[in-house]
């Protein structure tokens, strides 16, 4: 399928105009993501109607705690991604077309598809990740204008590196997004992911902008970008940027992929930076890949009773009142919590 947001140029080259790399494809090539192709001037998607992963997931699990808590995600996802992290956790397919010398590999799947099978398994969302829904937009595009014309919710978990222009055209269908924040210097992305921080800080400022509901998590890898300082200035941005209400997932690393010189995360690095949230202003800070922490509880920001209480990515009680702490009346920010 031609692929949306690209520019044509001389010599039948093309400009991609859809994630922040904005690459430069010479015909018969692909860009960062390997998988959209140069084809004598004209940019195609290789992924279009290829699900590499698709399955029912609790809403939490994105994580996304503060969007309709309790409910069933159908969650997709296809191969490929603009990011080269090396801690990747789904690098055999997000790196598949890389790794595999341009190989690319689904079931074929249609958007009217997708929305159908949420439909028939109580999804009251569609979650667009396991790798970067950017880089399958005309997929996600598609599939979320058919959802929205259903009454179903769509959700981005991303890593925040498309353009203004993309973000333009899936905000009308866009509901929700929880955007990994890998760290808060250029340097990390630049070595670690091969990419740039502030585009990913443009469109965390965009989807607040344009009324998208917003969750972000850091994965705090030792001696990398679990650093008091830059913690404390990543927590200021939120608070400053995106509102003291915005939920801060603070995730423990595992070594994985090309990233196994670094042992897993302290559990004490996890709570110290779940503080260093709190202090900072932020309302609600969540420690994951940690079960069994009270730290993956929502509580009232202002009497600190425990109104949504979870176990890993189940909730076990849900106590909120329309919208409000049902001890002392204060607001519980999110979407479709009672």
């Amino acid at each position: 399928m031609e692929a949306r947001l690209y520019e044509q140029q001389a010599e039948n080259k093309v400009q991609c105009n859809l994630c922040s790399h904005r690459c430069e494809i010479k015909p018969g090539k692909r860009g960062k993501c390997n998988v959209r192709e140069n084809r004598e001037g004209s940019l195609y998607t290789l992924v279009y109607d290829r699900i590499i992963a698709r399955h029912v997931d609790p809403i939490e699990k994105k994580p996304l705690f503060h969007f309709y808590p309790t409910s069933l995600a159908y969650s997709i996802g296809t191969v490929g991604c603009n990011f080269r992290c090396k801690f990747c956790q789904n690098a055999d397919i997000a790196h598949m077309a890389t790794d595999h010398q341009g190989r690319i590999m689904g079931k074929a799947f249609t958007p009217e598809q997708i929305v159908e099978e949420a439909e028939i398994t109580g999804c009251k969302s569609i979650a667009y990740t396991y790798t970067e829904p950017t880089i399958f937009f005309e997929l996600a595009y598609d599939a979320a204008r058919a959802a929205h014309e259903k009454g179903i919710k769509n959700v981005f978990v991303t890593n925040g590196y498309m353009t203004g222009e993309a973000l333009e055209m899936i905000s009308p269908y866009l509901d929700a997004a929880n955007v990994d924040l890998k760290a808060f210097t250029d340097d990390f992305y630049r070595k670690f992911c091969s990419a740039r921080l502030t585009p990913v800080l443009d469109s965390m400022r965009k989807m607040r902008e344009m009324g998208v509901f917003l969750e972000v998590t850091t994965l705090l890898i030792p001696g990398l970008n679990d650093d008091a300082d830059e913690l404390r200035a990543m927590a200021e941005f939120m608070v400053t940027e995106l509102g003291d209400c915005t939920p801060w997932h603070v995730s423990r690393f595992h070594p994985t992929y090309r990233l196994t010189d670094r042992p897993s995360t302290p559990v004490e690095t996890l709570r110290k930076a779940r503080e260093i949230g709190l202090s900072a202003g932020l309302k609600y800070v969540y420690t994951g890949n940690m079960p069994g922490e009270a730290s993956e509880c929502t509580y009232c920001p202002k009497c600190s009773a425990n109104v949504i209480q979870r176990r890993g990515f189940t909730v076990v009680e849900n106590r909120v009142q329309d919208d409000k702490c049902p001890d002392c009346g204060a607001p519980i920010e999110g979407v479709g919590l009672s």
